[in-house]
């Protein structure tokens, strides 16, 4: 790893950190999971898992999805699948589901930004997206913007997730709807280039 990928390690650990915050913030909020954490739910049922585990599982799998779109996997793509999941599960492990459901609807508001705002975070390091976000970018890069891919994306995820029996409610809109533009927004700003494309 040269050096400039090394100065951009804080801001993609910061974003991944952010990310896996924002999940376990959400999943205790109990009003819905976020779209991919339907699948995840659905998932860790089959195999009787926690979700964050079944998250890291699922990353794997979905790399094998870069390949028609010319994805290619560099450091921070490891580093996504083994750091999200984990971080979720240590969020929901500590952090307590509260009674209160306005304080449930406050989690639910500030997980889904938090979450966004670190998919920006880490993807504008340009170490390299994770599988999901992968997707998303390897997707855009066809025509359609940001915002519309990541909608399609986790709207398809989140289906798939709930024939599986994953759990969903009201929060899982609030995130579909919600999450896509703030990513869009926070990758603009926190854009430093890809290291990994060149």
């Amino acid at each position: 790893m040269n050096k400039q990928a090394l100065q951009r390690l804080p801001q993609l650990l910061l974003g991944l950190v952010l990310c896996g915050s924002g999940l376990g913030i959400a999943y205790e909020a109990n009003l819905g999971l976020n779209p991919w954490d339907v699948f995840h739910d659905g998932f860790s049922k089959l195999l009787g898992i926690p979700i964050g585990r079944a998250g890291v599982l699922t990353g794997f799998i979905v790399l094998a999805c870069w390949i028609p779109l010319k994805q290619k996997p560099f450091v921070g793509t490891l580093i996504n699948i083994l750091t999200i999941g984990n971080t979720q599960d240590l969020v929901i492990y500590i952090l307590p589901t509260p009674e209160s459901l306005v304080t449930r609807h406050l989690y639910l508001y500030l997980a889904t930004i938090i979450f966004a705002l670190g998919v920006g975070i880490y993807i504008g390091a340009g170490l390299g997206p994770g599988p999901r976000d992968g997707l998303m970018t390897g997707i855009s890069r066809l025509g359609p913007s940001i915002r519309t891919t990541r909608i399609g994306i986790d709207f398809t995820a989140f289906v798939i997730g709930v024939l599986m029996g994953g759990s969903f409610g009201y929060g899982t809109i609030i995130m579909v709807i919600f999450v896509g533009p703030i990513v869009q927004i926070s990758m603009k700003k926190f854009n430093k280039g890809d290291l990994y494309s060149l």
